[in-house]
């Protein structure tokens, strides 16, 4: 059955009044999949971290989200065991990551980089100006600034003539007269606005910050938006970041080193209408991970570049299974994907879903649904799916109750122990 309904199972109530509270149930069997979602939020508008951000501790026993009262954690160790509760770690603020090798949770305030243990609560300053992600080791912090070359040696791109996108990404419909959906339509006047500054872009940098000494390098200088920066969970001078923009139109994946050297192109396009993005490392730091379509919004892949061998791998997708985000498990076994709104790149009409994938002997990649997301409006959030450290959950964010909240699916089927709803179950309200 594809409509997801609800029924409040760790409570012991299944009452047709409680389903339409506001407060979502506590945990309950998805009746399509067969798994267990338990919700790890209290308060409504909680929100998991952005899904290559790392949300838990070195020794993986708490997971950290934010809340309309701040920075809060929950207790990993005892997630499907008991009920959970959420500890406030720093009210008032909202998470940039953990740390990789400390219990330290990263924040801005006031215009500065701030710290706060997840255990303690002790919270420091770490640096007088603002950052956008800190490094495996605690070391370096970096952000972006715009700023041309001092140099001279890095000078604008030719000017570059973009059509409008409605005609890029649709054309052979509109020359054979075919009707765009609204969907399509919605689409590219989304690309219109990502391809804006393709045309002519401005000069940027990173700004790396020695976070013992103070001391700040200026490097890296390119003319495009650099987004998405992500350092290596195992090398601490090693930045991944992205060019943003209209996908089809830019290369997107590069690394550079802390110093400034060794600036590179992780996938190069080969194709017109290729796009690589949503880029992240694997655990190891030894692979980034993509989204890879060749073209767009036709064949879909999950790719990914081995550093130490220079090799690429791609998992074929089919159209239903394309999700806006993906992650890998800790161990690199197990992928997960956050499903896609109808309006989205593949466009399809049952992408809806939590995914679960398994890379079989032959190579190919299999498919398990999770959880049904048939109610998340995607137009307004993306799940960003992530493991917790021992593989054996999934978790993400939803409104598919209205606020959003976050949720933690388990990857192995629940046991039969556990009571499934009834076969007649009322309707959920609608939002």
């Amino acid at each position: 059955m594809r409509r997801l309904i609800l029924l409040l199972l760790a409570a012991g109530t299944a009452s047709c009044g409680l389903l339409a509270a506001a407060e979502p149930p506590a945990e309950w069997i998805d009746p399509d999949t067969g798994h267990r979602i338990v919700r790890l939020s209290i308060e409504p508008d909680s929100a998991s971290l952005y899904f290559f951000a790392n949300a838990c501790t070195p020794k993986g026993d708490r997971l950290v989200f934010d809340t309309p009262d701040g920075i809060a954690a929950v207790d990993l160790t005892r997630l499907g065991n008991s009920a959970l509760a959420v500890d406030m770690v720093a009210p008032g603020f909202k998470a940039l990551a953990v740390g990789r090798q400390s219990p330290d949770v990263y924040f801005p305030r006031a215009g500065a980089l701030w710290a706060a243990d997840v255990y303690t609560h002790a919270a420091r300053q770490l640096l007088p100006s603002r950052a956008t992600a800190v490094n495996c080791d605690g070391s370096i912090a970096v952000q972006v600034i715009n700023a041309t070359d001092p140099s001279g040696r890095v000078q604008p791109p030719p000017p570059r003539v973009l059509m409008p996108q409605r005609e890029r990404m649709f054309g052979d419909k509109i020359k054979a007269k075919i009707a765009l959906t609204p969907e399509e339509e919605a689409a590219a006047r989304r690309e219109d606005q990502l391809s804006r500054d393709l045309a002519a872009p401005a000069c940027q940098a990173f700004v790396f910050t020695d976070l013992k000494t103070g001391i700040s390098t200026t490097n890296g200088y390119q003319y495009a938006w650099l987004n998405n920066l992500q350092f290596s969970p195992t090398d601490p001078h090693l930045l991944l970041y992205c060019h943003e923009g209209s996908w089809h139109e830019v290369d997107r994946i590069w690394t550079i080193r802390t110093d400034g050297s060794e600036q590179r192109l992780m996938h190069r396009r080969t194709m017109d209408m290729e796009i690589a993005g949503h880029e992240f490392w694997s655990a190891d730091g030894r692979t980034i991970w993509f989204d890879l379509q060749t073209p767009r919004s036709r064949e879909f892949w999950l790719a990914g570049l081995n550093l130490d061998s220079g090799n690429e791998t791609r998992y074929h997708l089919e159209r239903d299974w394309w999700s806006a985000h993906y992650n890998v498990s800790p161990d690199g076994k197990l992928f997960a994907g956050d499903g896609a709104g109808p309006g989205e790149v593949s466009f399809s009409g049952d992408a809806q879903w939590i995914n679960l994938f398994r890379v079989q002997p032959d190579g190919t990649l299999s498919r398990e649904k999770l959880a049904d997301l048939s109610r998340n409006r995607y137009q307004h959030l993306d799940p960003n799916v992530r493991f917790t450290p021992d593989g054996k959950w999934v978790v993400f964010r939803s409104n598919m109750f209205g606020p959003t909240h976050v949720f933690a699916v388990e990857v192995a089927k629940a046991p039969t122990t556990i009571p499934k709803p009834p076969t007649a179950r009322p309707e959920l309200p609608p939002f």
